[in-house]
């Protein structure tokens, strides 16, 4: 077997050949290698952990989509009230050089929850990354975008770097780990929360469908997965489903899928007596289109899909090339079992506006879902340069 196939194998990465031979020379030359075909390194081997340093390619910074760590904790305070005595345990695959799971830490400090409350385990392929995590220091591009405060909360500057304080360093651990090698663990180490984002992209499918198996086996019953947009659609393929409507990346276990998402699906959607006035009295104000659209979510979001339907077509009539009220309506027809208005609806919002990157990942599901594996990949690619150029522009 090739060493690249080897590679391939052990870790699931789909790796061009050159940038897999630019990284074997490169260890040819850090090795002392003249040859190349004496360059086989074996799985598990301190120098094949090298090779893969090079290949797995970290890129993150804190507070990433901060709407994520939002509903994070949103859930992590969703658990602790139902149940205070219990330990909420999270997972971050990959977790690159700790910016994620110091993120959430972050997060729950802000909030005011205890780290005997909560337990953070990071983990990566790259063992190079989790010593960078374990240093816990920082350069400028680890900290982007406009809202910078919370630096001066948790780290310290030590010259132009900042370094990870001891109170989010109490909530996180990391270990060096392939994702695949985790299968087993499954049982014995059932988490509530799982971060698993930017990772499938760079899979194929059978490698993804790998992948999805086993982080169903690691999530709770009741566990919610975070995954990048443009990774949800190769998720529900395998297992999972989103939890609500207004957040696609937002997963769980099929067989968990709120009841309001499988009913929809299960049949089409009934009509339902209104029980709000169908015009507002003569003196109350116009909503406006704002309004209109959070009144549709907040009624898709509770199950009255014929109602929020009905908001929807309200705000197009007004404003036919309102992008996100298309989408809404996309997954309003996706909820009530109706793909292909789904779909052009959602063709419409990325007509709209074509970086519209919940509506691309939508599109990719769906044609995946039909068995258009080509075209649902198109999608998924579009969507992850969408997602690459946002963190550019954040930088």
């Amino acid at each position: 077997m090739s060493l690249r196939r080897s590679v391939e194998l052990a870790t699931g990465l789909a790796c061009d050949a050159a940038s897999f031979e630019r990284a074997v020379r490169e260890r040819m030359g850090k090795t002392g290698t003249s040859e190349r075909a004496r360059y086989e390194p074996a799985a598990g081997s301190a120098e094949f952990d090298a090779l893969l340093d090079l290949l797995v390619v970290p890129e993150s910074w804190m507070l990433r989509d901060p709407a994520v760590f939002g509903e994070a904790l949103r859930f992590v305070q969703r658990c602790l009230a139902l149940r205070p005595e219990r330990q909420v345990r999270i997972l971050s695959l990959p977790c690159a050089g700790g910016e994620e799971p110091y993120s959430m830490a972050m997060t729950l400090i802000d909030a005011g929850i205890d780290a005997a409350r909560c337990r953070i385990d990071g983990i990566d392929l790259s063992a190079a990354a989790i010593e960078r995590a374990r240093a816990g220091r920082y350069g400028k591009n680890a900290f982007r975008g406009a809202d910078l405060a919370f630096r001066a909360r948790h780290f310290t500057p030590d010259g132009e770097d900042w370094l990870i304080g001891a109170a989010p360093r109490a909530y996180v651990g990391f270990s060096q780990a392939n994702l695949f090698a985790l299968a087993d663990a499954g049982a014995a180490r059932r988490y509530d929360l799982v971060f698993c984002r930017n990772l499938l992209i760079y899979f194929d499918a059978a490698a993804s469908r790998r992948a999805a198996a086993v982080l169903e086996a690691l999530l709770a019953d009741d566990g919610l997965l975070l995954s990048g947009y443009a990774e949800a659609p190769a998720f529900c393929r395998h297992g999972f489903a989103p939890a609500a409507l207004r957040t696609p990346f937002i997963l769980r276990k099929q067989a968990a899928a709120a009841p309001v998402a499988r009913s929809a699906r299960s049949r089409p959607a009934a009509p339902v007596p209104p029980q709000e006035p169908a015009q507002a009295p003569a003196q109350a104000p116009r909503p406006t289109p704002e309004e209109l659209l959070a009144r549709a979510q907040r009624l898709a979001d509770g199950g009255s899909l014929a109602r929020a339907e009905s908001a929807c077509g309200e705000l197009l009539a007004r404003l036919p090339g309102h992008a996100g009220a298309w989408f809404l309506m996309g997954m309003i027809h996706d909820c009530a079992g109706q793909a292909q208005a789904a779909g052009r609806c959602w063709q419409r919002c990325v007509y709209l506006d074509p970086d519209h990157y919940e509506a691309l990942c939508s599109l990719a599901l769906l044609h995946e879902r039909s068995g258009d594996g080509d075209r649902g990949a198109s999608f998924r690619r579009r969507a992850a340069r969408v997602f690459a150029s946002r963190g550019e522009r954040a930088s």
